[in-house]
């Protein structure tokens, strides 16, 4: 069980994270057929208490086509570990994501692979411009009767 100092802490910072969220601007069209991809930072355990306890956390990476008129094309969705070391490739394929669509990747709570510092890099292309997709990554761990969620925004990268 968390001390109510550190319960009263999370619980304030939560709320900070979800009041002051940068208000969402129009998403610019992205032009292809190029491959571009998305860096999403996530975490498969955070450290809490006195003596740094790991806290395993759930992590679901969500990709969303947020074009409402075209297709997108996954090319690969790779998990890499706090070292930068390649864990998992989650498509053997390229994959469609119609208009609108959303496709997701679990990491399963006990699957601490990824570490403290782990992330994603999706890769995906279209055959002309298209609004750019949004991916991010959405951790929730719960320890006794304590729980604790949130999530983090990919940024587009070379």
């Amino acid at each position: 069980m968390l001390p109510t100092a550190l319960r009263t802490l999370l619980c304030a910072l939560l709320l900070m994270l979800l009041t002051h969220a940068p208000a969402r601007a129009q998403t610019p069209a992205v032009q292809s057929p190029a491959v571009q991809a998305i860096y999403v930072p996530c975490y498969s355990h955070i450290y809490h208490g006195m003596k740094n306890l790991p806290l395993d956390l759930t992590v679901t990476l969500s990709i969303r086509n947020t074009d409402p008129e075209r297709p997108i094309r996954l090319v690969s969705v790779d998990y890499y570990d706090t070292n930068g070391g390649l864990v998992r490739s989650y498509l053997t394929s390229k994959t469609a994501l119609g208009p609108m669509m959303t496709w997701e990747a679990i990491v399963a709570e006990r699957d601490r692979s990824g570490g403290s510092g782990a992330n994603f890099l999706v890769r995906w292309e279209a055959d002309g411009p298209v609004s750019q997709p949004l991916a991010e990554a959405v951790m929730i761990g719960t320890s006794s009767q304590q729980g604790i969620s949130f999530s983090s925004r990919g940024v587009p990268v070379r």
